[in-house]
């Protein structure tokens, strides 16, 4: 396996562009649009929010195809609680982009990400559909990876070359996410590309997996979202034939290692963040009973204000790990962290449980992070 520069344009035939069409008041790419030039198998994973925003719900219809070609990203705009007329925005942007690029409507995957509240502004979208198709090229990822950043710092983008029965497969990836990041989905936007041939179902199963492991074990401010999405569009140009066990496992290690590293970056990047952290905890009866108890301590206020003041507080992480209501013995587990000066700081527990074990990551709290947020509209 080797990491290889182009992000999402990395596998063969997929392109991409970035630019702006006046969402944004400041004048920053807002409109992104990741293109194959061979239907792709798609599927995608989705916020558990009660409340979804209207080009999730789009998106999830388009995905009963078997096949996708393109997907449309808008920052700025959530496009959420907009009733029917979100709605028919968000088809509308898709039929757009359809007509330009001569294909399907439902091809075109739709997401957005921004304020919520606010009807999206389509006649803008619609002025600039035309250049953004137009721009679209095999080192258009960068460009694509600014335009989906809302509170961003900086654009998240990976790719991964792997050989697969003699053939050459590639993944790459973007993301965004900096706030209001928590798993069930974990709040945030992942877009994946490979060139990989494989069955809906298979890909499916794999999508799940590594967000399980990844996306799913992280978290910035316990806040989840309405837009959350992890999309994958597989075109099948790497020329593979049926994948066994073994390249299975590969494939399986290399999707894994992608949505791992833009969990991780989307940690590094969170809003005012100054500490990455990740939390091991072992010895538990269960994976998803380590994971509850890495999740209480990482959403933990006074633990995350207490990793920015650099109080090494023991009592705010045993606080943590006995409000998270699983049944532990006070005499058995054990803590071990390192230096609250550090940037990157490891934090393990030992439940002296079992053997199962998970792995979450945070940050902490800062001023900064207030400031943005008091002020987010």
């Amino acid at each position: 396996m080797k990491i290889v520069s182009g992000g999402i344009t990395a596998p063969l035939g997929f392109k991409a562009n970035g630019i702006s069409c006046g969402i944004k008041k400041s004048g920053k790419k807002d409109l992104a649009l990741i293109y194959s030039v061979e239907p792709a198998v798609a599927t995608g994973m989705f916020t558990t929010s009660q409340i979804k925003a209207a080009p999730l719900k789009v998106t999830q219809r388009h995905l009963k195809n078997r096949f996708a070609s393109a997907i449309i990203i808008n920052s700025g705009n959530a496009n959420c609680s907009t009733g029917k007329q979100g709605i028919n925005d968000a088809i509308a942007t898709a039929k757009m982009v359809a007509a330009s690029l001569k294909i399907p409507s439902r091809s075109v995957l739709v997401a957005s990400t921004g304020i919520i509240g606010k009807r999206l502004p389509l006649d803008k979208i619609k002025a600039t559909v035309k250049p953004l198709v137009k721009g679209l090229s095999r080192g258009g990822g960068g460009n694509a990876a600014k335009a989906i950043l809302t509170t961003d710092t900086r654009p998240k983008q990976i790719a991964v070359k792997i050989n697969l029965g003699g053939k050459t497969v590639t993944v790459g990836a973007m993301a965004k996410g900096a706030g209001m990041i928590y798993p069930h989905l974990a709040t945030m936007l992942a877009f994946i590309t490979t060139d990989l041939s494989v069955a809906k179902p298979v890909l499916k199963k794999l999508l799940k997996t590594a967000v399980d492991s990844s996306f799913n074990c992280i978290t910035v401010d316990g806040c989840t979202s309405t837009n959350d999405m992890v999309l994958i569009l597989a075109n099948g140009l790497a020329g593979n034939g049926k994948l066994n066990s073994k390249e299975l496992k590969i494939f399986s290690q290399a999707l894994n290692l992608v949505c791992l590293k833009m969990a991780q970056e989307i940690v590094r990047d969170a809003e005012g963040a100054t500490k990455f952290v990740k939390i091991l905890v072992g010895g538990a009866p269960s994976a998803a009973i380590a994971r509850k108890v890495g999740f209480s301590i990482a959403n933990s206020l006074l633990f995350k204000t207490a990793l920015f003041g650099q109080d090494e507080n023991r009592g705010r992480i045993i606080a943590a790990i006995g409000q998270s209501r699983v049944n532990i013995k006070e005499e058995k587990f054990r803590i071990v962290f390192s230096s609250f000066k550090k940037k990157e700081i490891a934090v393990t527990v030992n439940l002296n449980l079992g053997k199962a074990n998970a792995a979450v990551y945070t940050n902490d709290i800062s001023y900064k992070y207030v400031r943005i947020n008091a002020r987010y509209n």
